[in-house]
């Protein structure tokens, strides 16, 4: 990278900066270079010199300068003027609009209790990082959450692999951490790739740069889909397994039945690094292809290729995308993937997975704010014992069982709502929207909203809007996986003053000096991040500005040099110090120390009653272009592209519900009901609905009842509540029953 983030004039100059949030991205931390004309964005290049992106953005960062400037954009804090849902506000100063919040937050805190202080936060976006600290560092308290049913986004998967590895995320082996990329002397692209539930093109789930994928194919790589529909990816894969939804955890365990019986496992790994391999493959034979297919609804031969292929093409990688998250067996899933790694020796080697610490970094750092609660707080918080084992992996309250003390005041009294970049109403991740709209409505004596525009959460709900800076507009660093795998740290560097908005950074100082000033010692946002980044690194942050991106190069196979635990042992950081084919922690948590395959809680087989009446299997959740779940909606050149919700469905389930391509289509089951627009194609599996998330209208009326028309589309409506795996973790967001049939149209 050159060694300057910012030239030209005064008046007229471009700054290097790393893309984050907002507008919504997971933290891939792409590199841009930003044009800024008289104080204002007006163009945005991909930034060549970048390690990951080498200049290629998506185009959501190329319409960054139409989102920015958008003029429906709140930029000033605004105070409600009018009853809930009427959509009226008045304008009001930072000072008076946090000097509010903190005299609300006193006030409730010493009536209910330090908890009755809920924080709320969204997904993907910095708020996902700085969320734990503004509960446990500002509010000093334990109530905060993510609304998603089961902590159905990226926690499960990073849960498993602490539980089976004891390590951070495993992820895609794509050179990351080095300079060189590909051309690094010790790395080796992958033989074969399992993308598994995963979207990477469109998601870029966590830190994996999705396009790596093209890049490694351009090698050689082969391609093994695992989704009900055929992506992009998938067109270009050499196979394309269309599972039935939910029987993933029946797949993999077919897959170990294969690479053990046949013998095409890693000895050597095997019997130095790992535990329970004998019960794990007695468990495997109760899962043989054959039944197994049956049970996926794909030919058998299918099992045998893949499982043969991934196991004797070394190395070969696994991507495991958010369906391990949102399916009610998903956790067996995870287990099965984690194993199929294992045992064909493809952990912390090139062109495997790699490896690192569970949290480093600024991830470490927003953890440590717990020790802001008073004595018991953390251990107490919404969940905990009921659900150990997330407690033991997951700083946050559970999120199904938060709506039930919302609505019932047990065990505590929950009567101040912080609601922190996230659409809670709208389909964005709770499952029964109008529950929390109905309970939080109800309960809450005072809201505070932080987002970009104005959304039906925040018409619905707030009492003070907080209008937050977009990535130009502030100083931050970006660190792919939160600090759970970081390939690299990034600096986010300030290309426009926008003295009407504030980063999640800045809120945490300026609240917590109003509420908790002992934990706010930092200047601004620059001296906080100066300060983290010199307690791991021997640079600062005005040295990361003009790096652009630091990357500190890898180890690999740190298991064999004592580098993976506290003690220095040589191991993995589990309570065997190996790789935990059969867990010693999951039977201490009343779960089988094994993986195993149950079924949805409703499908074809376990409830043939009510799929009579609903036949078609509902998923829901795949990742777009156009959006980030329900932002961007604004957006018109996005939404030329993408104008209304839409449902994909097989020609055959079409042709038999009287569905043409492009008819408005009510889907419904025993829950609600919504409309989609149809798109018939045979990219979907038969038998299978998807149908896309994250849908509002702001271009129709804000007012309630119609709240931008986010109850048309609402497909969450559809999926229902606390339907989790035994140890708290996944949900029904995949696998779901339904029937469709021609709707009026919404248009207009």
């Amino acid at each position: 990278m050159k060694d300057q983030w910012k030239w030209g004039t005064e008046d007229d100059y471009w700054v290097r900066t790393c893309a984050w949030s907002a507008p919504g991205c997971h933290p891939v931390g792409c590199g841009l270079r930003l044009h800024v004309v008289n104080n204002k964005l007006v163009g945005v290049e991909g930034d060549e010199e970048h390690p990951h992106n080498k200049g290629r953005l998506c185009v959501r960062c190329l319409t960054l300068p139409e989102y920015v400037n958008h003029p429906q954009r709140i930029t000033t804090p605004l105070k409600r003027a009018g009853e809930r849902g009427e959509n009226k506000w008045t304008e009001i100063t930072w000072d008076e609009a946090l000097d509010t919040v903190a005299e609300k937050a006193t006030e409730l805190q010493g009536k209910y209790g330090m908890d009755t202080v809920m924080v709320i936060q969204g997904t993907g976006r910095q708020a996902a990082l700085f969320s734990p600290p503004i509960a446990f560092g500002v509010f000093r308290t334990s109530t905060t959450l993510m609304g998603i049913s089961g902590y159905s986004c990226y926690g499960p998967r990073c849960a498993i692999a602490e539980f089976v590895f004891g390590t951070g995320y495993p992820e895609l082996d794509y050179a990351p951490y080095f300079p060189e990329s590909y051309d690094h002397p010790g790395y080796e692209p992958p033989k074969y790739i399992i993308s598994w539930g995963k979207m990477p093109l469109t998601s870029n789930g966590d830190g994996l740069f999705g396009h790596a994928l093209i890049d490694l194919m351009k090698r050689g790589t082969k391609i093994v889909s695992i989704d009900p529909r055929i992506t992009w990816l998938g067109a270009h894969s050499e196979t394309v397994i269309r599972l039935r939804p939910g029987t993933d955890a029946a797949l993999g365990l077919a897959f170990l039945n294969v690479i053990i019986e046949e013998d095409l496992y890693d000895h050597d790994f095997v019997e130095n690094w790992t535990y329970g391999f004998d019960e794990l493959a007695e468990r495997c034979r109760e899962y043989p292809p054959e039944k197994v297919a049956e049970i996926c609804g794909i030919p058998v031969k299918q099992i045998y290729h893949v499982a043969r292929e991934f196991a004797t093409n070394k190395p070969s990688s696994l991507l495991w995308g958010l369906t391990f998250d949102q399916t009610t067996c998903g956790g067996q899933a995870s287990h099965c993937a984690l194993a199929m790694l294992a045992i064909c020796g493809y952990v912390d080697v090139p062109g495997g997975v790699t490896v690192g610490q569970p949290s480093t970094f600024l991830g470490k750092w927003r953890v440590d704010t717990r020790s802001n609660l008073a004595p018991g707080q953390f251990e107490n918080r919404i969940g905990a014992k009921q659900y150990p084992a997330a407690a033991a992996s997951q700083w946050v309250c559970n999120p199904d069982l938060t709506l039930e003390c919302l609505e019932n005041d047990e065990p505590k009294q929950l009567r101040m709502a912080y609601i922190q970049s996230t659409n809670i109403i709208a389909a964005t991740n709770n499952v029964q929207p109008q529950r929390w709209y109905k309970a939080l409505k109800e309960r809450m004596e005072f809201v505070v909203v932080r987002d970009l525009f104005m959304t039906p959460t925040a018409v619905a709900l707030a009492d003070i809007f907080l209008p937050v800076a977009t990535f130009p507009e502030l100083d931050g660093v970006v660190l792919p996986h939160y600090g759970r795998n970081p390939f690299f740290v990034g600096a986010i560097n300030k290309a426009i003053d926008n003295p009407g908005v504030r980063s999640d950074m800045e809120m945490c100082l300026e609240l917590g000096k109003r509420l908790n000033p002992a934990a706010w010692p930092y200047k601004d946002a620059a001296d906080f991040y100066d300060k983290q980044i010199r307690a791991s690194y021997d640079f600062g942050f005005d040295d990361l500005r003009k790096m652009g991106v630091y990357q500190g190069g890898y180890t690999y196979q740190k298991h064999a040099k004592g580098m993976l635990r506290g003690d220095g042992v040589p191991g993995f950081n589990t309570p065997s110090t190996k790789v935990e084919l059969s867990s010693l922690l999951y039977p201490v948590w009343g779960e089988d120390a094994l993986p195993y395959y149950h079924e949805p809680y409703f499908s074809p087989i376990s409830t043939p009653e009510l799929a009579a009446e609903y036949p078609l299997i509902l998923t829901t959740g795949g990742r777009k272009y156009t959006s980030f779940h329900s932002e961007h909606r604004h957006i018109d050149s996005l939404r030329e592209i993408d104008k209304w919700a839409k449902i994909t469905i097989n020609p055959i389930d079409a042709e038999a519900n009287g569905i043409q391509n492009g008819d408005w289509v009510t889907v419904e089951n025993w829950l609600g009901k919504c409309q989609l627009k149809a798109w018939v194609s045979p990219v979907m599996k038969p038998g299978v609905v998807h149908c896309e998330h994250g849908w509002w209208y702001p271009e129709q009326e804000g007012a309630e009842p119609n709240l931008f028309g986010v109850w048309k589309s609402n497909i969450n409506m559809l999926l229902p509540h606390f339907c989790v795996g035994k140890l708290g973790f996944g949900s029904i967001y995949k696998e779901m029953l339904c029937k469709i049939y021609k709707a009026e149209s919404l248009e207009g």
